[in-house]
């Protein structure tokens, strides 16, 4: 059976309408005149016999049927964006980048000036996750992640950096900082709950990893460590720029986690997300080139 479906024109400058509340508003955005964006919808209602707006012009309110199409539109609008961004193969345009939230505040968006240098005709729109990748349930278009795999299937892997993690506090508790951090508050993340013990177990150093305070996000542990609240286990290249500056001190040292950073790209081939992960590739090259850095 052949779907009933108004013209695309119609239906865009309904939503667009709809979204803003003026058709002043809507014709912008859609680069066409106020009297066009008006001649649509009228159409519109004309095809569906229902209004979709009430009010007078310069107040205009969604109906209860125009309510429901507009959210109706809107989901579909982005099912639509969603799948020609996954077979378009442009050289500009956005691309879809997700990342650990701390790692994208401490180590990508300092670099990512440089892609933008390179590259300014592509948009990288960035969103925080650290859970494991689908790329058949999610819509963007190159993930960074830590870890050791396995990594999914048909995706192309990028290898970035080992990682290497120490303990790191502020300078003021480094003088009373034992071998075993014995006496200090231990600093814990809901995201690597066992981080400590993990890092005892690679150092040999034993130490007791009960107690202490947890933080939700990554991120308020390690401003918790800057302010004197307590020593935490950091990966270092969310540190380094910290250690560099002496706003934390890592007495320990840092050795190597059994993890990777990898940046995850879609089976298909795109030139966008190719560009990306080259300059992600280049910018890791140098990072781990960097004075200071640990050997992993």
């Amino acid at each position: 059976m052949a779907r009933r479906i108004p013209s695309l024109n119609a239906l865009r400058a309904f939503e667009a309408a709809g979204r803003h509340g003026r058709m002043t508003l809507a014709a912008a955005e859609l680069n066409v005149t106020h009297s066009a964006i008006s001649r649509q919808v009228q159409h519109l209602e004309a095809l569906l016999g229902v209004a979709l707006f009430e009010g007078p012009r310069n107040r205009l309110q969604l109906t209860s049927a125009g309510t429901q199409l507009l959210a109706g539109l809107g989901a579909g609008f982005d099912l639509i964006d969603q799948a020609v961004r996954a077979v378009a193969d442009s050289e500009d345009g956005p691309l879809d980048v997700s990342c650990p939230g701390t790692f994208t505040m401490r180590w990508l968006i300092p670099r990512l000036y440089r892609f933008r240098e390179r590259h300014p005709a592509i948009e990288v729109r960035l969103s925080a996750s650290s859970r494991p990748v689908d790329f058949e349930r999610d819509g963007f278009d190159v993930a960074i992640r830590a870890g050791s795999g396995p990594w999914p299937y048909g995706a192309e892997t990028v290898a970035l950096f080992a990682e290497t993690t120490g303990p790191v506090l502020a300078p003021e508790l480094a003088a009373v900082a034992g071998a075993d951090f014995a006496g200090l508050t231990l600093l814990h993340s809901r995201t690597r709950r066992h981080a400590w013990r993990q890092w005892s177990d690679r150092s040999g150093i034993a130490v007791d990893e009960r107690g202490g305070n947890e933080y939700e996000h990554f991120y308020f542990m390690l401003e918790a460590a800057s302010s004197g609240l307590g020593v935490c286990i950091a990966p270092w290249p969310l540190v380094a720029d910290d250690i560099r500056s002496g706003r934390l001190l890592a007495p320990a040292g840092f050795i190597a986690s059994g993890q990777h950073y990898v940046a995850l790209r879609r089976p298909r081939r795109q030139r966008k997300a190719a560009a990306f992960c080259a300059w992600l590739a280049e910018e890791a090259r140098l990072f781990s080139g960097e004075a200071g850095n640990p050997a992993p």
